[in-house]
């Protein structure tokens, strides 16, 4: 398999298994899937503010955790799973209207631990949100 993935998975798959969600409610898209990232964007609107208009950094954490999440997921076997220890952001730029991108790459695959940099840019391509995911990798329960 090239790349990061034990278990490469794809955007329509990503996408389906958030419908009906908060990731779905804000209108976050995964919309690729590379050898070595996974890349979401979220549309900055009513649904994504604050009051003051800018983006709001609860909503940066939200496009970043799902790309994080369902990327560690990817990159362990059938028999684990991987969950939630987590998450920080920095907020670096305010944005008021058009849509984010955020990329999710690796920082450590571990055998039982996974750290995710997931970084959010506006549509002309600064930085505004870097956030840090860390997942812990554990069995997958048996039904």
């Amino acid at each position: 398999m090239a790349g990061i993935w034990t278990r490469r998975p794809t955007v329509e798959h990503l996408n389906a298994i958030h419908a009906g969600t908060a990731v779905a409610a804000l209108g976050i898209e995964i919309v690729a899937v590379t050898d070595d990232a996974l890349v979401g964007e979220m549309p900055v609107d009513a649904r994504t503010i604050q009051p003051a208009g800018l983006l709001h950094g609860g909503a940066s954490v939200l496009l970043a955790e799902p790309l994080g999440s369902a990327a560690a997921m990817g990159c362990v076997d059938a028999d684990s799973m991987a969950v939630g220890m987590e998450v920080n952001a920095n907020h670096l730029k305010g944005v008021r209207s058009g849509r984010v991108r955020g990329v999710a790459t690796p920082v450590r695959l571990g055998r039982t631990a996974q750290v995710w940099d997931i970084r959010i840019t506006d549509e002309a391509g600064t930085l505004v949100c870097v956030s840090r995911l860390s997942v812990m990798v554990v069995p997958r329960p048996r039904a």
